[in-house]
């Protein structure tokens, strides 16, 4: 029996579309459904049904399972045993994280980590939203709030924090802050509320309630654009505002916030060479 057939009915088991299950595997979604259809023929009995959200798997297709599940499994073991073999970790692997720091700090760093694994993709998903894993919208997802449910692997990646920033001439023609209630005299910059993806990053109402927003959007770096441009004060975080020369801190002192981000993978993920070597070099591979 082929192994490359029973690794894209792995794949398609596990993501439940062709597009996610190809995209796992490094191919295209025709070569998935035709590796699926050739299995179903030589196994006489249909492993998937087909519906309108994707693939679920028939009664066949769950007896299946747990035998090619014990064949990756020592299949990954003998790729162990020889980690040279294949000159290095291949396939594409989906990385989720936050706007901001996705694409601030993860990208340039994945990149020349791509430069040392030529047989590797990494698809970056930085995006102002929450990403899942149980939907496979990636395969690694690096968020602001620590995952409790399903079979993930999690671990805390590192803590950032965020401060109250204003453009330097927006501060200097404004009235002066020297404690939190002179916030009143400012307009800010914030998230749409009722967009707004995690409570984590609800920082205002504990610091001062606005009493006028001058601009809202659901992306970081659209605030920060804003900032900028003189609109207002907004929370930002210190790794995207210090480099800013043009920004200052507003009470230093008080307006600080410390946040987490945590990295989680699918447990059936955490033997396959791709996943490991990512998970690895973005635990440990850099100074954050």
């Amino acid at each position: 029996m082929d192994w490359d057939n029973l690794r894209y009915f792995l794949e398609l088991s596990r993501s439940g579309t062709l597009a996610a299950a190809a995209r796992r595997a490094g191919v295209e979604h025709t070569t998935v459904a035709r590796r699926i259809q050739a299995l179903e023929k030589q196994m006489g009995a249909a492993l998937f049904a087909r519906e309108a959200g994707g693939h679920r798997l028939t009664e066949a297709g769950r007896q299946l399972l747990p035998a090619v599940e014990a064949m990756e499994t020592a299949v990954l073991g003998v790729e162990r045993a020889v980690p040279d073999a294949s000159g290095g970790p291949t396939g594409v692997v989906r990385v989720g994280a936050t706007e901001g720091f996705g694409t601030l700090i993860l990208a340039p760093h994945l990149a020349q980590f791509t430069q040392k694994h030529s047989g590797l993709t990494i698809d970056l998903l930085a995006l102002p939203r929450m990403l899942h894993l149980s939907r496979r919208e990636a395969d690694i997802v690096i968020s602001l709030e620590r995952p409790t449910r399903g079979s993930v692997i999690v671990t805390k990646l590192t803590d950032y924090t965020l401060h109250l920033y204003g453009q330097r001439e927006y501060l200097a023609r404004r009235p002066l802050i020297r404690t939190r209630d002179d916030l009143r005299h400012h307009a800010f910059v914030s998230y749409v509320d009722d967009l707004l993806f995690t409570k984590e990053l609800q920082f205002l109402d504990a610091l001062h309630p606005p009493e006028r927003f001058a601009f809202r959007s659901t992306s970081i770096t659209a605030q920060y654009e804003a900032v900028r441009a003189g609109a207002g004060l907004a929370v930002l975080p210190a790794f995207l505002a210090d480099r800013d020369p043009e920004l200052a801190r507003v009470l230093p002192e008080e307006a600080n916030f410390t946040r987490t981000f945590w990295m989680s993978m699918p447990g059936e993920a955490k033997h396959q060479a791709r996943m490991q070597a990512v998970w690895e070099f973005l635990k440990t591979g850099f100074t954050y």
